[in-house]
């Protein structure tokens, strides 16, 4: 393509621009089964237009999918979501959120990379869907909280009722969150970063 000189490339929004402040850059991934919300959050939190690689769901994913519980979900992640917040003057947080469908999963493992820790979101209506979620972060030694996606007809458990069906170890942080609304967002990053910076006190982060 040529361009004449009064001709001009379009840059990034003025809004998009890193903080010059800027000092600290952290990755963490969003992770979760199909539905859960995770693009909703990505979405909701990010202070920068947000990256999407929705597709529109077709009949060939029939048989292969699975979809319970989203019946009414007419398009799905198939790739990654990527966004980015300002949490203080010196640290940012990059967020990728990854694919919920399983056939997508073999991304999850360059996503992971370089991730210092994880949000699993899940849906109490489909629990069984987040144990292979919070097997593969184990796997790849990636710290991780619980976020329950509030969504309206999804049963409500204690905390420690939660605990015991997802077998997860006491240390580990679960938190309610609306994927929907900014501050509950980010209110649930923020708790994963008080827990990354108590592993790394403790030595547990290497």
């Amino acid at each position: 393509m040529d361009f004449s000189s009064s001709d001009t490339l379009p840059g990034p929004r003025t809004e998009d621009h890193l903080p010059h402040t800027a000092q600290a850059a952290v990755k963490i991934v969003i992770v979760g089964g199909f539905g859960v919300g995770k693009t909703t959050m990505v979405g909701s939190v990010s202070e920068i237009r947000p990256l999407t690689t929705e597709e529109t769901m077709t009949q060939a994913g029939i048989g292969v999918d699975d979809n319970r519980g989203s019946d009414t979900k007419t398009a799905t992640t198939v790739a990654m979501d990527f966004g980015r917040i300002t949490v203080s003057d010196r640290l940012v947080l990059y967020l990728f959120g990854t694919p919920g469908q399983e056939r997508f999963w073999f991304l999850w493992n360059g996503l992971f990379e370089g991730a210092l820790g994880a949000v699993v979101l899940i849906d109490t209506r489909r629990l069984e869907v987040s144990f292979d979620v919070m097997g593969r972060l184990e796997e790849r030694g990636v710290p991780f909280i619980v976020a329950v996606n509030t969504f309206p007809d999804a049963p409500h458990y204690p905390v420690e009722d939660l605990r015991t069906a997802l077998d997860l170890a006491p240390e580990i942080p679960i938190v309610e969150c609306d994927a929907r609304r900014r501050a509950s967002s980010r209110d649930t990053l923020m708790t994963l970063m008080r827990f990354l910076h108590k592993l790394a006190m403790a030595g547990a982060l290497t």
